[in-house]
């Protein structure tokens, strides 16, 4: 019996361990302006990894950025390394506090995200195809602007609270 509430103890402690914190990027430079950074041409390469980190799928995204005032849309052409191609349209919001909101196509409900100094962090539900069926996971997303014209990206693929995957990518302007 002592094992086991060891073992709870354990995990709940696992669990309570803090990720980072978009405020803590406060004062780091140069300053990620979504409305700057994702504004004209784009072009992102990417790759998504499975839970074991193993290489599952390549991409290239063609982004096309336009902004009025504090509204935005992305249009990104995906195109995977197996010919497969999607489409993701983003409207995004800057709101009164500075935080964003996003829809698109496959974004179920309101994606919701804060900019600090040269970071980005939002988090989403997603709805991806796994093996002909359609599955919904969470992204946990972060975007660290490395330049002017050089943006990183690492999402988590989260479902049922456990991670099982990951997409790294690097978002260029032309």
């Amino acid at each position: 019996m002592m094992k086991t509430y060891q073992l709870l103890f354990i995990a709940l402690l696992l669990l309570s361990c803090s990720s980072a914190h978009i405020d803590s990027y406060q004062n780091t430079t140069p300053e990620l302006k979504l409305n700057e950074f994702f504004n004209g041409e784009l072009v992102a390469h990417g790759m998504v990894l499975d839970m074991n980190g193993d290489l599952t799928r390549r991409f290239v995204a063609n982004i096309s950025g336009t902004w009025q005032g504090k509204n935005g849309t992305l249009d990104e052409q995906f195109i995977y390394d197996d010919g497969e191609t999607d489409t993701r349209v983003w409207k995004l919001t800057e709101l009164e506090d500075g935080s964003y909101q996003g829809t698109a196509n496959d974004v179920i409900g309101i994606a919701t995200g804060k900019s600090a100094g040269s970071a980005f962090y939002w988090r989403y539900d997603l709805e991806i195809m796994v093996d002909g069926e359609p599955l919904v996971v969470t992204l946990d997303d972060w975007m660290y602007l490395i330049d002017k014209d050089v943006l990183l990206n690492k999402s988590q693929i989260i479902k049922y609270g456990l991670d099982v995957g990951e997409v790294i990518l690097s978002i260029r302007k032309l």
